[in-house]
Protein backbone atom coordinates (compact mmCIF):
# COMPACT_ATOMS: atom_id res chain seq x y z
CA UNK A 1 0.00 0.00 0.00
CA UNK A 2 2.36 2.98 0.93
CA UNK A 3 4.34 1.42 -2.24
CA UNK A 4 1.47 2.24 -4.54
CA UNK A 5 0.96 5.59 -2.54
CA UNK A 6 4.66 6.86 -3.62
CA UNK A 7 4.25 5.33 -7.09
CA UNK A 8 1.06 7.91 -7.29
CA UNK A 9 2.77 11.07 -6.06
CA UNK A 10 6.30 10.11 -8.19
CA UNK A 11 3.77 10.38 -11.28
CA UNK A 12 1.68 13.20 -10.23
CA UNK A 13 5.22 15.66 -9.70
CA UNK A 14 6.59 14.63 -12.86
CA UNK A 15 2.96 15.68 -14.56
CA UNK A 16 3.41 19.35 -12.50
CA UNK A 17 6.79 19.39 -13.80
CA UNK A 18 6.49 18.61 -17.05
CA UNK A 19 3.64 21.03 -17.49
CA UNK A 20 5.47 23.97 -15.92
CA UNK A 21 8.29 23.25 -18.41
CA UNK A 22 6.19 23.54 -20.95
CA UNK A 23 4.36 26.60 -20.01
CA UNK A 24 8.11 27.91 -19.61
CA UNK A 25 8.85 27.24 -23.08
CA UNK A 26 5.50 28.87 -24.37
CA UNK A 27 6.45 31.70 -23.18
CA UNK A 28 9.96 32.08 -23.91
CA UNK A 29 8.49 31.20 -27.41
CA UNK A 30 5.55 33.76 -27.25
CA UNK A 31 8.25 36.57 -25.96
CA UNK A 32 10.75 35.71 -28.68
CA UNK A 33 8.11 36.03 -31.36
CA UNK A 34 7.21 39.67 -29.97
CA UNK A 35 10.62 41.01 -30.08
CA UNK A 36 11.21 39.30 -33.54
CA UNK A 37 8.16 40.96 -35.01
CA UNK A 38 7.98 44.59 -33.12
CA UNK A 39 8.56 45.85 -36.34
CA UNK A 40 5.55 45.37 -39.09
CA UNK A 41 7.83 46.74 -41.53
CA UNK A 42 10.08 44.21 -41.53
CA UNK A 43 10.80 40.30 -42.96
CA UNK A 44 13.24 38.01 -41.84
CA UNK A 45 14.55 35.00 -44.33
CA UNK A 46 16.83 32.62 -43.99
CA UNK A 47 19.18 31.47 -46.78
CA UNK A 48 17.26 28.33 -47.05
CA UNK A 49 13.75 30.18 -47.71
CA UNK A 50 15.88 32.72 -49.85
CA UNK A 51 16.47 30.14 -52.29
CA UNK A 52 13.23 28.04 -52.30
CA UNK A 53 11.27 31.39 -53.21
CA UNK A 54 14.25 32.05 -55.29
CA UNK A 55 14.80 35.53 -54.13
CA UNK A 56 17.02 37.69 -56.50
CA UNK A 57 18.05 41.39 -56.17
CA UNK A 58 18.48 44.96 -57.87
CA UNK A 59 18.88 48.06 -57.66
CA UNK A 60 17.25 51.51 -58.14
CA UNK A 61 18.09 52.36 -62.13
CA UNK A 62 17.88 55.22 -64.78
CA UNK A 63 15.60 54.02 -67.39
CA UNK A 64 14.21 55.95 -70.55
CA UNK A 65 10.42 54.72 -70.80
CA UNK A 66 7.60 56.21 -72.72
CA UNK A 67 6.27 58.64 -69.99
CA UNK A 68 2.28 59.51 -70.00
CA UNK A 69 0.15 62.21 -68.94
CA UNK A 70 -3.42 61.25 -66.75
CA UNK A 71 -5.79 63.37 -66.72
CA UNK A 72 -9.52 63.49 -66.49
CA UNK A 73 -12.21 64.74 -69.03
CA UNK A 74 -15.83 65.09 -69.95
CA UNK A 75 -17.33 64.72 -73.69
CA UNK A 76 -18.85 67.06 -75.58
CA UNK A 77 -20.52 68.22 -78.78
CA UNK A 78 -19.94 71.41 -80.40
CA UNK A 79 -22.53 73.72 -80.49
CA UNK A 80 -22.86 73.83 -84.45
CA UNK A 81 -23.62 69.61 -84.16
CA UNK A 82 -26.31 70.61 -81.24
CA UNK A 83 -29.85 71.85 -82.17
CA UNK A 84 -33.49 72.40 -81.02
CA UNK A 85 -36.98 71.60 -83.12
CA UNK A 86 -38.96 74.89 -82.67
CA UNK A 87 -42.44 76.00 -83.78
CA UNK A 88 -41.89 79.23 -85.41
CA UNK A 89 -45.22 79.86 -83.80
CA UNK A 90 -47.78 78.84 -80.76
CA UNK A 91 -49.53 76.36 -80.27
CA UNK A 92 -51.32 72.72 -78.94
CA UNK A 93 -49.14 69.69 -79.58
CA UNK A 94 -51.16 67.03 -81.99
CA UNK A 95 -48.19 64.26 -82.40
CA UNK A 96 -45.32 63.35 -81.51
CA UNK A 97 -43.31 60.95 -83.87
CA UNK A 98 -40.37 60.27 -81.71
CA UNK A 99 -38.55 59.21 -79.40
CA UNK A 100 -35.77 59.77 -76.99
CA UNK A 101 -32.65 57.86 -79.12
CA UNK A 102 -34.29 57.80 -82.41
CA UNK A 103 -31.89 58.69 -85.07
CA UNK A 104 -33.28 61.51 -87.39
CA UNK A 105 -32.38 63.16 -90.86
CA UNK A 106 -32.52 66.74 -91.60
CA UNK A 107 -36.17 67.92 -92.96
CA UNK A 108 -38.02 64.95 -91.23
CA UNK A 109 -41.13 65.86 -89.47
CA UNK A 110 -40.83 65.30 -85.78
CA UNK A 111 -44.13 66.38 -84.54
CA UNK A 112 -46.94 68.75 -85.32
CA UNK A 113 -48.88 71.54 -83.67
CA UNK A 114 -52.12 72.97 -84.45
CA UNK A 115 -53.52 76.71 -84.19
CA UNK A 116 -56.86 78.22 -85.50
CA UNK A 117 -54.20 81.02 -86.54
CA UNK A 118 -52.64 78.53 -89.26
CA UNK A 119 -56.17 78.18 -90.82
CA UNK A 120 -56.24 82.42 -91.14
CA UNK A 121 -52.52 82.55 -92.08
CA UNK A 122 -53.55 80.36 -95.12
CA UNK A 123 -56.90 81.85 -95.91
CA UNK A 124 -55.12 85.50 -95.81
CA UNK A 125 -52.75 83.84 -98.54
CA UNK A 126 -54.84 82.22 -100.94
CA UNK A 127 -57.00 85.89 -100.91
CA UNK A 128 -54.09 87.96 -101.26
CA UNK A 129 -52.94 85.84 -104.18
CA UNK A 130 -56.03 86.41 -105.87
CA UNK A 131 -56.38 89.96 -105.31
CA UNK A 132 -52.32 90.37 -106.13
CA UNK A 133 -53.14 88.67 -109.83
CA UNK A 134 -56.44 90.87 -110.23
CA UNK A 135 -54.06 93.72 -109.71
CA UNK A 136 -51.19 92.44 -111.91
CA UNK A 137 -53.87 92.57 -114.94
CA UNK A 138 -55.03 95.82 -113.69
CA UNK A 139 -51.69 97.14 -113.98
CA UNK A 140 -50.81 95.60 -117.77
CA UNK A 141 -54.68 97.55 -118.73
CA UNK A 142 -53.23 100.92 -117.60
CA UNK A 143 -50.37 100.63 -118.87
CA UNK A 144 -51.68 99.88 -122.21
CA UNK A 145 -54.06 102.60 -122.06
CA UNK A 146 -50.95 104.84 -120.90
CA UNK A 147 -49.14 103.58 -123.77
CA UNK A 148 -52.05 104.80 -125.79
CA UNK A 149 -52.37 107.69 -124.25
CA UNK A 150 -56.18 106.84 -123.51
CA UNK A 151 -55.48 107.09 -119.42
CA UNK A 152 -54.58 109.05 -116.88
CA UNK A 153 -50.93 108.50 -115.43
CA UNK A 154 -52.28 108.90 -112.17
CA UNK A 155 -54.41 105.66 -112.70
CA UNK A 156 -51.18 103.55 -113.75
CA UNK A 157 -49.30 104.62 -110.99
CA UNK A 158 -52.16 103.78 -108.27
CA UNK A 159 -52.34 100.00 -110.23
CA UNK A 160 -48.52 99.70 -109.54
CA UNK A 161 -48.54 100.95 -105.93
CA UNK A 162 -51.60 98.62 -105.73
CA UNK A 163 -49.88 95.89 -107.19
CA UNK A 164 -46.67 96.00 -105.09
CA UNK A 165 -48.56 96.26 -101.70
CA UNK A 166 -50.06 93.02 -102.61
CA UNK A 167 -47.11 91.31 -103.61
CA UNK A 168 -45.23 92.24 -100.56
CA UNK A 169 -48.16 90.75 -98.39
CA UNK A 170 -48.38 87.86 -100.51
CA UNK A 171 -44.40 87.19 -100.24
CA UNK A 172 -44.33 87.52 -96.23
CA UNK A 173 -46.89 84.90 -95.54
CA UNK A 174 -45.77 82.63 -97.98
CA UNK A 175 -42.43 82.73 -95.59
CA UNK A 176 -44.34 82.42 -92.77
CA UNK A 177 -46.37 79.16 -93.73
CA UNK A 178 -43.44 77.83 -95.34
CA UNK A 179 -41.77 77.82 -91.62
CA UNK A 180 -44.48 76.55 -89.85
CA UNK A 181 -44.37 73.43 -92.81
CA UNK A 182 -46.94 74.43 -95.14
CA UNK A 183 -46.26 74.28 -99.12
CA UNK A 184 -47.88 77.15 -100.31
CA UNK A 185 -47.23 76.10 -104.26
CA UNK A 186 -49.47 73.38 -103.39
CA UNK A 187 -52.43 75.45 -101.24
CA UNK A 188 -55.37 75.73 -102.62
CA UNK A 189 -58.79 76.64 -101.22
CA UNK A 190 -59.57 72.60 -100.82
CA UNK A 191 -56.05 71.42 -99.00
CA UNK A 192 -56.01 73.93 -96.44
CA UNK A 193 -54.45 72.33 -92.61
CA UNK A 194 -55.41 72.52 -89.47
CA UNK A 195 -51.48 71.42 -87.90
CA UNK A 196 -48.33 72.49 -88.85
CA UNK A 197 -45.71 70.46 -88.97
CA UNK A 198 -42.41 70.76 -87.06
CA UNK A 199 -39.23 69.96 -88.67
CA UNK A 200 -35.87 68.57 -87.65
CA UNK A 201 -33.08 70.85 -88.59
CA UNK A 202 -30.08 68.51 -88.43
CA UNK A 203 -29.02 65.17 -88.98
CA UNK A 204 -28.48 63.81 -85.19
CA UNK A 205 -30.48 61.79 -82.29
CA UNK A 206 -32.65 62.61 -80.53
CA UNK A 207 -31.64 63.35 -76.97
CA UNK A 208 -34.62 65.15 -75.47
CA UNK A 209 -38.03 65.41 -76.00
CA UNK A 210 -39.25 68.58 -74.14
CA UNK A 211 -43.38 68.46 -74.54
CA UNK A 212 -46.15 66.04 -74.44
CA UNK A 213 -49.05 65.41 -76.78
CA UNK A 214 -51.99 68.24 -75.89
CA UNK A 215 -49.53 70.41 -74.31
CA UNK A 216 -49.26 74.23 -75.49
CA UNK A 217 -45.96 75.58 -76.96
CA UNK A 218 -45.42 79.48 -77.24
CA UNK A 219 -43.61 80.06 -80.28
CA UNK A 220 -39.98 79.24 -80.75
CA UNK A 221 -39.85 77.81 -77.51
CA UNK A 222 -38.18 73.90 -77.98
CA UNK A 223 -39.55 70.81 -78.47
CA UNK A 224 -36.97 68.25 -79.07
CA UNK A 225 -33.27 68.15 -78.65
CA UNK A 226 -31.13 66.42 -81.57
CA UNK A 227 -27.16 65.83 -80.86
CA UNK A 228 -25.17 64.87 -83.71
CA UNK A 229 -22.17 62.97 -82.32
CA UNK A 230 -20.27 62.93 -85.99
CA UNK A 231 -17.79 65.72 -84.75
CA UNK A 232 -17.78 64.35 -80.87
CA UNK A 233 -14.36 65.79 -79.07
CA UNK A 234 -13.46 65.94 -75.30
CA UNK A 235 -12.40 68.68 -73.04
CA UNK A 236 -9.17 67.08 -71.32
CA UNK A 237 -8.80 69.32 -67.91
CA UNK A 238 -4.89 69.69 -67.42
CA UNK A 239 -3.14 71.78 -64.57
CA UNK A 240 -0.63 74.67 -65.15
CA UNK A 241 2.40 72.81 -64.29
CA UNK A 242 1.75 69.82 -66.82
CA UNK A 243 0.84 72.54 -69.70
CA UNK A 244 4.00 72.38 -71.71
CA UNK A 245 4.21 68.80 -71.90
CA UNK A 246 1.37 68.92 -74.56
CA UNK A 247 1.12 70.52 -77.64
CA UNK A 248 -1.12 69.86 -81.09
CA UNK A 249 -1.30 66.92 -82.57
CA UNK A 250 -0.40 64.50 -79.69
CA UNK A 251 -2.01 60.96 -79.21
CA UNK A 252 -4.66 61.02 -76.19
CA UNK A 253 -5.76 57.07 -74.83
CA UNK A 254 -9.12 56.96 -72.87
CA UNK A 255 -11.94 55.09 -71.36
CA UNK A 256 -15.12 55.59 -70.06
CA UNK A 257 -14.66 56.24 -66.35
CA UNK A 258 -17.83 54.38 -65.64
CA UNK A 259 -17.11 51.59 -68.39
CA UNK A 260 -12.99 51.47 -68.45
CA UNK A 261 -13.10 48.30 -70.73
CA UNK A 262 -13.28 49.72 -74.06
CA UNK A 263 -9.98 52.38 -74.94
CA UNK A 264 -10.76 55.38 -77.38
CA UNK A 265 -8.05 57.43 -79.45
CA UNK A 266 -8.48 61.02 -80.07
CA UNK A 267 -6.07 63.89 -81.28
CA UNK A 268 -5.19 67.14 -79.87
CA UNK A 269 -6.30 69.90 -82.10
CA UNK A 270 -6.28 73.02 -79.54
CA UNK A 271 -5.08 73.91 -76.19
CA UNK A 272 -7.24 76.79 -74.67
CA UNK A 273 -5.29 80.12 -73.10
CA UNK A 274 -7.26 80.52 -70.14
CA UNK A 275 -8.30 78.98 -66.94
CA UNK A 276 -11.45 76.91 -65.93
CA UNK A 277 -13.84 78.63 -63.63
CA UNK A 278 -12.81 78.49 -59.93
CA UNK A 279 -9.87 75.98 -60.85
CA UNK A 280 -6.45 76.18 -61.97
CA UNK A 281 -7.17 73.47 -64.58
CA UNK A 282 -6.87 74.29 -68.80
CA UNK A 283 -8.70 73.07 -71.05
CA UNK A 284 -7.46 70.91 -74.04
CA UNK A 285 -9.54 69.81 -76.85
CA UNK A 286 -9.21 66.66 -78.79
CA UNK A 287 -10.76 64.95 -81.63
CA UNK A 288 -12.06 61.59 -81.01
CA UNK A 289 -10.87 58.97 -83.93
CA UNK A 290 -12.47 55.91 -84.75
CA UNK A 291 -15.85 54.53 -84.04
CA UNK A 292 -17.76 56.54 -81.57
CA UNK A 293 -20.55 53.75 -80.79
CA UNK A 294 -21.45 54.15 -76.87
CA UNK A 295 -20.17 57.96 -76.83
CA UNK A 296 -22.45 60.49 -75.27
CA UNK A 297 -22.39 63.87 -75.19
CA UNK A 298 -21.71 64.73 -71.21
CA UNK A 299 -20.16 60.80 -70.25
CA UNK A 300 -16.91 61.50 -68.03
CA UNK A 301 -13.45 60.19 -69.33
CA UNK A 302 -10.01 59.16 -68.18
CA UNK A 303 -7.41 59.69 -70.23
CA UNK A 304 -3.22 59.39 -71.09
CA UNK A 305 -1.80 61.50 -73.16
CA UNK A 306 1.38 60.02 -74.37
CA UNK A 307 4.86 62.28 -74.18
CA UNK A 308 8.06 61.63 -74.99
CA UNK A 309 10.63 59.27 -73.86
CA UNK A 310 11.86 60.64 -70.24
CA UNK A 311 14.78 58.74 -68.05
CA UNK A 312 12.99 58.34 -64.76
CA UNK A 313 14.41 56.27 -61.76
CA UNK A 314 12.74 52.34 -62.59
CA UNK A 315 12.65 49.14 -60.96
CA UNK A 316 11.40 45.64 -62.60
CA UNK A 317 7.85 45.77 -62.40
CA UNK A 318 7.95 42.41 -60.63
CA UNK A 319 9.80 44.54 -57.48
CA UNK A 320 6.39 46.29 -57.01
CA UNK A 321 4.02 44.63 -54.75
CA UNK A 322 0.35 46.55 -53.76
CA UNK A 323 -1.16 46.00 -50.42
CA UNK A 324 -4.07 47.78 -49.00
CA UNK A 325 -3.98 50.35 -52.50
CA UNK A 326 -0.37 51.26 -51.55
CA UNK A 327 2.65 49.92 -53.95
CA UNK A 328 5.90 49.38 -52.05
CA UNK A 329 9.21 47.34 -52.96
CA UNK A 330 11.69 45.64 -50.62
CA UNK A 331 15.23 46.41 -49.69
CA UNK A 332 17.72 44.75 -47.47
CA UNK A 333 18.09 46.63 -44.13
CA UNK A 334 20.62 44.50 -42.29
CA UNK A 335 24.81 44.25 -42.75
CA UNK A 336 24.68 41.41 -44.90
CA UNK A 337 26.73 42.19 -48.10
CA UNK A 338 26.28 39.93 -51.32
CA UNK A 339 29.30 37.93 -50.36
CA UNK A 340 28.21 37.21 -47.24
CA UNK A 341 24.19 36.58 -48.41
CA UNK A 342 26.46 33.82 -51.07
CA UNK A 343 28.30 32.13 -48.30
CA UNK A 344 25.53 31.69 -46.29
CA UNK A 345 23.41 30.25 -49.25
CA UNK A 346 26.50 27.70 -49.68
CA UNK A 347 26.34 26.73 -46.18
CA UNK A 348 22.75 25.78 -45.96
CA UNK A 349 23.57 23.63 -49.47
CA UNK A 350 26.31 22.04 -48.02
CA UNK A 351 25.17 20.28 -44.48
CA UNK A 352 27.32 16.80 -45.41
CA UNK A 353 31.33 16.87 -45.75
CA UNK A 354 33.06 15.45 -48.53
CA UNK A 355 33.15 12.15 -46.84
CA UNK A 356 29.17 12.38 -46.78
CA UNK A 357 28.74 12.25 -43.38
CA UNK A 358 26.64 14.35 -41.37
CA UNK A 359 28.76 17.14 -38.53
CA UNK A 360 28.13 16.18 -35.29
CA UNK A 361 29.09 19.68 -33.82
CA UNK A 362 27.30 22.52 -33.91
CA UNK A 363 28.50 25.27 -36.69
CA UNK A 364 28.67 28.67 -34.55
CA UNK A 365 26.42 31.36 -36.59
CA UNK A 366 28.30 34.38 -38.35
CA UNK A 367 25.91 36.68 -37.32
CA UNK A 368 23.42 37.41 -33.98
CA UNK A 369 20.57 37.07 -35.89
CA UNK A 370 19.97 33.99 -38.43
CA UNK A 371 19.24 35.68 -41.85
CA UNK A 372 18.86 38.34 -43.78
CA UNK A 373 16.09 41.41 -43.07
CA UNK A 374 14.06 42.92 -45.40
CA UNK A 375 11.94 46.12 -45.13
CA UNK A 376 8.95 47.36 -46.82
CA UNK A 377 9.40 51.03 -48.45
CA UNK A 378 6.17 53.02 -50.17
CA UNK A 379 6.53 54.37 -53.57
CA UNK A 380 4.38 55.91 -55.88
CA UNK A 381 3.78 54.30 -59.47
CA UNK A 382 4.16 55.84 -62.57
CA UNK A 383 4.45 55.15 -65.86
CA UNK A 384 5.47 51.33 -67.08
CA UNK A 385 7.01 50.54 -70.23
CA UNK A 386 9.39 47.64 -71.38
CA UNK A 387 8.90 45.79 -68.34
CA UNK A 388 10.01 48.16 -66.16
CA UNK A 389 7.91 50.75 -64.40
CA UNK A 390 8.86 54.69 -62.50
CA UNK A 391 8.76 54.79 -59.16
CA UNK A 392 9.08 57.63 -56.65
CA UNK A 393 10.18 56.90 -52.95
CA UNK A 394 8.09 58.41 -50.53
CA UNK A 395 10.83 57.24 -47.87
CA UNK A 396 14.60 57.70 -47.94
CA UNK A 397 16.87 54.71 -48.23
CA UNK A 398 20.14 54.42 -48.24
CA UNK A 399 22.25 55.30 -51.41
CA UNK A 400 23.08 51.87 -53.35
CA UNK A 401 20.44 49.39 -51.23
CA UNK A 402 19.74 46.86 -52.69
CA UNK A 403 16.03 46.32 -53.93
CA UNK A 404 14.25 42.73 -54.20
CA UNK A 405 13.29 41.89 -57.91
CA UNK A 406 12.07 38.59 -57.79
CA UNK A 407 10.23 37.23 -54.93
CA UNK A 408 8.42 40.49 -53.37
CA UNK A 409 5.18 38.80 -53.39
CA UNK A 410 6.48 35.91 -50.95
CA UNK A 411 8.13 38.25 -48.87
CA UNK A 412 4.83 40.41 -48.11
CA UNK A 413 2.86 37.39 -47.97
CA UNK A 414 5.12 36.14 -45.04
CA UNK A 415 5.21 39.84 -43.52
CA UNK A 416 1.29 39.48 -43.50
CA UNK A 417 1.16 36.35 -41.69
CA UNK A 418 3.72 37.31 -38.86
CA UNK A 419 1.40 40.29 -38.80
CA UNK A 420 -1.96 38.30 -38.16
CA UNK A 421 0.18 36.20 -36.08
CA UNK A 422 1.59 38.92 -33.81
CA UNK A 423 -2.32 40.40 -33.70
CA UNK A 424 -3.40 37.15 -31.87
Amino acid sequence: MKNISFIAALATSIVFASCNSNKTETQGEVTEHHDEHENTNTAMLTAEQMKSIKIEFGSIEKKQLTTSLKANGILKVPNQNRANATASLGGVIKTILVQTGNAVSKGQIIATISNNSFITMQEEFLSVSSKAELAQLEFNRQKELQQGNAGALKNLQAADAELKTLKARKASLQKQLELIGINTNSLTSENIQSVANIICPINGTISNVMVNIGSYVDANNPIAEIVDNSQLHLDLYVYEKDLQKLKVGQTIHFTLTNNPGKEYDADVYAISNTFEQNTKAISVHAMVKGNKQGLIDGMSITALVSLENATVDAVPTNAIVNHEGQDYIFIITDAHSEEELHNETETAEHKHDESGHQHTEKEEPKHKEEGTTFEKIPIRRGTTDVGYSEITLLKDIPANSKVVVNGAFFILAKMNNKGEAHAH
